[in-house]
């Protein structure tokens, strides 16, 4: 077992990776810990754990502006925005139960660093797109700061997104910015039922297309919509395409009706307010259906729209599994029954088949082993692996921050 430091703040961050080089040994670094499932296991001398770092350092909400340290839980972060009407646009998920854990214990450093966003996707965006600032320490052990404290910073190369989905292979992230934006005061999601997988994918291009402004688009296929914690879902006995609209309610109420009116033709609807929305697409973000784990592996496939049943549906009969479609169809959350392989070589000989290069599959459960065997993410082009190599090279040098979690030998 690696031994564990705690610093208390960002100058013993900067002691601790100081003391690391001068002895040697390479770091893994956590927050709450809730992400160690997510890319390849970790094999560092010391775990250097960032969950002491809790400060809200500013928060500006006439300026939408929030500062806070990497070991903030994001559930309170997000209670404290709540108050004030307003929320991390980008819809951030907690995949804590996905990997068997209970759900909260994500913090705002794992989220930056994994840089995973949810169904508003489309409409609003990542977290790279909401990340205006990061201080940390270097593989130098040096302390630096990125970016700033203002909405518009775009002054020399925006090393904040660089670092934001690095898996903390860059830095020791101390200090976080991100843009935050009011709440929506209405929601309603429209539900079509029992369009096929292929008419789907037609309808939710015409719908994120259209002037009603849809925010999300998702597709549940029936096994999966009976899943549902959500009755009105449930209830329907079928797969059901959704779209969600959000505003101040006049608009919501009037885009709604404009927007069923016109699919009208398509068959049966029924429409959630709110509070059901909410629910359901929590669900959908957290990849919910999929929690607990067992003996399953998961994916998530990322491919065009129009593609997303051609892959989705395909592998998920080649291998008895279940799938869904988010992001309008382009994103494809695939569970598969165990095997050695994740069956990482059938799902990427798919994937190639349909898009060729114009996709990539990411491994996001599966047991220590095969996330130390095969490829978690999609493998990088020669070119593209060694300007990976060179960045890395220019942050962390010695590569002591969360050796191999990307990519082997990085």
């Amino acid at each position: 077992m690696p031994e564990t430091w705690k610093p208390k703040d960002a100058a013993d961050v900067a002691s601790a990776v100081g003391d690391a080089l001068s002895a040697g040994k390479s770091l893994e670094l956590i927050g709450g810990g809730s992400r160690r499932g997510f890319g390849r296991p970790v094999e560092a001398d010391v775990v250097l754990d960032l969950s002491a770092l809790t400060e809200v350092l500013t928060y500006q909400p006439e300026e939408l502006i929030l500062a806070v340290a990497p070991g903030a839980r994001l559930a309170e972060i997000e209670a404290m925005l709540g108050e004030r009407g307003q929320q991390l646009a980008f819809e951030p998920p907690d995949f804590g139960p996905l990997w068997g854990l209970p759900a909260g214990r994500g913090t705002i450093g794992g989220l930056v660093m994994t840089g995973r966003g949810g169904p508003r996707r489309l409409s609003a965006g990542g977290p790279r797109d909401h990340c205006l600032g990061v201080k940390g320490v270097n593989g130098f052990g040096e302390a630096f700061a990125a970016g700033g404290r203002v909405v518009k910073n775009v002054t020399g190369f925006d090393l904040t997104k660089l670092i934001t989905g690095s898996f903390g292979t860059l830095c020791a992230a101390t200090e976080l910015t991100l843009k935050v934006l009011p709440a929506a005061s209405d929601a309603a999601t429209l539900v079509l039922v029992g369009l096929s997988d292929e008419a789907a994918m037609s309808v939710m291009s015409k719908a994120l297309g259209s002037s009603a402004q849809v925010s999300s688009a998702a597709h549940l296929p029936a096994d999966i919509a009976r899943a549902s914690s959500v009755p009105e879902i449930v209830g329907q006995s079928a797969a059901v395409t959704l779209l969600r609209l959000e505003g101040v309610r006049p608009s919501v109420t009037a885009r709604v009706a404009h927007l069923a009116d016109t699919l009208q033709a398509l068959g049966p609807q029924a429409l959630l307010g709110r509070e059901q929305s909410v629910a359901l697409w929590k669900e959908i973000a957290d990849a919910a259906w999929f929690a607990g784990g067992g003996d399953t592996v998961v994916w998530k496939l990322s491919v065009p729209p129009s593609k997303g049943a051609a892959v989705g549906a395909r592998l998920a009969g080649e291998l008895s599994g279940r799938c869904y479609y988010d992001w309008g169809g382009g994103g494809i959350w695939l569970e598969l029954p165990g095997a050695d392989d994740a069956h990482a070589a059938h799902v990427r000989r798919v994937l190639n088949e349909v898009v060729a290069g114009d996709g990539h599959a990411t491994l996001m459960r599966a047991p220590d082993a095969v996330r130390g065997t095969e490829d978690v993410f999609q493998p990088l082009a020669p070119a593209l692996a060694a300007l990976t190599r060179r960045v890395q090279q220019q942050f962390d040098p010695q590569g002591i921050f969360n050796p191999g979690r990307m990519y082997g030998g990085l």
